[in-house]
């Protein structure tokens, strides 16, 4: 179904950072969760974001969530650790009735809530709560960038930067450039968001990450997810889209799979083997030297593939990344686990008909994957360990099925993962599915 891209690299430098589990990783046993659903039949149908929409606060001793209700119009709520009580939903912002602008919550270094959306191809957009470390009251709503924005990806740095990865659809500024043209941007903020300059500002490049001219007319890129480590990487994993050699079509086809890492200091990209790739990654780079697996164009059992969703993680260093794939016979979905082996990626598959969302640390070898499965209640878990076995865990049990599952930041249980219900329609006026949080129960 595909084969595997061979990279010659020099040895991979270890990172220090993940040869220390995280403060607040579960204990390297079976994990028993607890679910809470904070809000019921609320949620409408949406797009997945790379990034979480929730953050523990250490000052308020509180964690703040985000999600989309009905038409899309975006919500918070946070959880008091010290009484276990949570807020009533705060309505903060409209989404427009459009199923892409789902939220994604940061906090500046002045202890506000900051929640970015991207309204579909036209401008993204920062709300920030009124007071800091809270979420009640009436959000201020700045537009920050017009660059046909969707998709926004925020992080903060240790130094209190606040980065934000959008895709630019080029078309919507340009109309001669072609609708399957869309590359990948960002914006930084050293000022707690109030002003921010664009990468082609800081770099001189029009975009960071992507295409423009490839042959057969794969020039979107979908990041799948980014994540921020503790050293301050910034892994990123991502598949592209087009219309393929029939033509100009907007997400006619996915293609294969994609890694590098962005460092938020000197503002370059690098390669699994460490090539330092400059501040811009175009076609000639990802070809030769981020690619992970190359998939055919080809839309097996009607599934985009690789999927949207991708997931990224490292061992002692070495990355790994999680994708899945439709099946040519109509089978169940194919789930596929590739990782660095100093040398090259190799791949394998390793689950049938699972849907991975998300993934958190354990220590330095193991990860906790969480999965569904299509239209069926419940989230399985599953551990990768040293990027390369997979192994069944448990199942977290849900009323209803679930669309999204985000790792909170810096999570305190019993609030370590977010897990937005599956609408029954995807209108976005039809709003019934629950919100839903789960965390690990002390013993």
């Amino acid at each position: 179904m595909f084969r595997l891209t061979r990279l010659t690299a020099p040895p991979l430098l270890l990172l220090l950072a993940v040869l220390s589990p995280p403060a607040n990783a579960t204990p390297e046993r079976t994990a028993e969760f607890t679910t809470t659903t904070t809000a019921t039949s609320v949620a409408a149908r949406t797009d997945r974001r790379p990034v979480a929409g929730g953050l523990y606060d250490a000052v308020a001793k509180r964690t703040f969530v985000s999600w989309a209700g009905r038409y899309e119009d975006n919500y918070a709520q946070s959880f008091d650790h010290r009484t276990g009580v949570w807020s009533t939903p705060v309505k903060y912002a409209d989404g427009d009735s459009d199923a892409h602008n789902y939220p994604t919550l940061v906090q500046a270094r002045d202890g506000h809530l900051l929640s970015f959306r991207g309204r579909h191809n036209v401008e993204l957009v920062l709300n920030r709560a009124p007071e800091p470390h809270s979420s009640e009251g009436v959000w201020s709503e700045r537009v920050i960038s017009k660059d046909a924005a969707t998709y926004p990806m925020p992080f903060v740095t240790a130094d209190g930067r606040i980065f934000v990865f959008f895709r630019e659809t080029s078309h919507d500024l340009d109309p001669s450039v072609p609708t399957d043209t869309r590359p990948m941007l960002y914006v930084v903020s050293e000022d707690d968001g109030r002003t921010w300059k664009t990468s082609q500002e800081l770099t001189g490049h029009p975009f960071a990450l992507g295409s423009t001219d490839r042959a057969d007319n794969m020039n979107e890129t979908y990041v799948g997810q980014l994540r921020q480590e503790p050293d301050g990487r910034v892994r990123i994993v991502y598949t592209l889209a087009g219309g393929g050699p029939e033509g100009h079509l907007h997400d006619r086809y996915h293609r294969n799979v994609y890694y590098t890492w962005f460092n938020p200091r000197n503002l370059h990209f690098y390669s699994a083997s460490g090539r330092d790739l400059g501040t811009q990654v175009d076609d000639v780079d990802q070809e030769t030297h981020l690619k992970v697996a190359e998939t055919p164009l080809a839309v097996p059992n009607g599934v985009k593939s690789p999927d949207y969703v991708q997931l990224v993680g490292t061992t002692l260093g070495k990355p790994f990344v999680l994708w899945f794939t439709g099946d040519e016979a109509k089978g169940p979905l194919r789930d596929n686990l590739s990782w660095w082996d100093g040398f090259r990626w190799r791949t394998e598959e390793v689950a049938r008909g699972l849907r991975v969302r998300e993934m958190e640390p354990l220590g330095p070898l193991t990860w906790r994957v969480y999965a569904t499965e299509d239209g069926k209640p419940n989230v399985n878990t599953y551990r990768v360990t040293l990027g390369r076995t997979w192994d069944a865990e448990t199942v977290i049990p849900t009323a209803k099925p679930v669309q999204r599952i985000e790792l909170v930041e810096d999570f305190r249980d019993p609030v370590r993962v977010l897990m937005s219900g599956a609408s029954s329609a995807r209108d976005v006026a039809v709003a019934d599915g629950d919100i839903t949080v789960a965390g690990v129960r002390r013993r």
